[in-house]
């Protein structure tokens, strides 16, 4: 059995075999209906339990679709159903559920929620998103960039705006695939030490740099994310905007990474704050296809933890 908790705790050579079956996996769907299960059902009579304490669209559509196309079936659950951690801990609701279905999704708040559910589940369980982290998007991210540049190891990425969840998972998966990582931001939204040294601990280059322009300047890919995240409160949305506003991702910008660099950002996008309408439209993005991948990422993910 396999939880897919991090990046950083799960094997390399497991990642890429994960991301070489995403990319199989696309493939071998091109030109058929959305709503067209697969040709290989390697989830039938299986069933998934999807928990959502924080509201999502592409995680719960992904997710749902792709265990429907893979021949199994889902059960989403919000927080406030279940009083997740209130009524009846985590524990027991990981003995519970484990009962009943094969697989857990969770999409939750603190890293100590997943934890739990994972220590005393047993069945797999996936981590959707915590505060702190956000595996399955940059597996879809490396898969977006490899699909359109080829291998993602030796390249330089760069990270412009506040070092959350989105971003640690990035500085994962620097030391776990092999490129080099910059951060660009304010010093008080600066990415946690440990996930600054996991990927230095791995050989990887990685830079804090002020100057944004310095920071792009030969960038294989750009990538930024919302200024103010869902569980930010709204007193922190204006000194955010302040702090953050040199760090936008603009043409200008842009035009000092590499001719052929890439833009990414995992969505929802707050358009003219973090990154302009003319980057995020323009030719060096690709944030809608960003977005497809989290579907068949994460269908290589359920596989690899089902062993399927």
């Amino acid at each position: 059995m396999n939880s897919f908790l991090d990046i950083h705790k799960t094997d390399p050579a497991a990642l890429r075999s994960m991301i070489d079956t995403a990319h199989a996996m696309k493939i071998a769907r091109n030109g058929r209906p959305k709503g067209m299960p697969d040709d290989d059902q390697p989830l039938a009579g299986r069933m998934v339990a999807l928990i959502f304490e924080k509201p999502s669209t592409r995680t719960r559509v992904s997710f749902d679709l792709g265990v429907r196309q893979m021949g199994g079936q889902t059960m989403v659950l919000s927080g406030k159903e279940m009083q997740l951690g209130h009524g009846e801990t985590i524990a027991d609701t990981a003995r519970v559920l484990s009962r009943y279905v094969d697989l857990i999704m969770i999409r939750t708040f603190e890293e100590a929620t997943l934890l739990e559910m994972a220590e005393y589940a047993s069945v797999p369980v996936i981590n959707g998103l915590t505060n702190r982290t956000h595996p399955c998007q940059i597996m879809a991210d490396v898969m977006t960039y490899e699909e359109h540049r080829g291998p993602i190891a030796g390249r330089k990425v760069v990270w412009c705006g506040d070092g959350n969840n989105v971003c640690a998972s990035f500085l994962h998966a620097a030391g776990q695939f092999g490129f080099d990582f910059t951060f660009t931001g304010p010093e008080t939204l600066d990415p946690e030490p440990g996930f600054v040294g996991f990927a230095r601990e791995k050989g990887r280059s990685v830079r804090i740099e002020r100057d944004p322009v310095a920071a792009v300047t030969g960038a294989d890919l750009v990538v930024t994310d919302t200024w103010v995240s869902m569980h930010d409160p709204e007193s922190a949305k204006e000194r955010r905007h302040n702090q953050l506003r040199p760090y936008q991702v603009n043409e200008a910008l842009m035009a000092h990474a590499k001719p052929d660099a890439l833009f990414m950002h995992c969505l929802p996008a707050h358009r003219n704050d973090e990154a302009t309408s003319a980057v995020m439209d323009g030719p060096h993005s690709v944030i809608f296809d960003e977005a497809e991948n989290r579907l068949h990422a994460q269908k290589a993910v359920m596989r690899w933890c089902l062993g399927v």
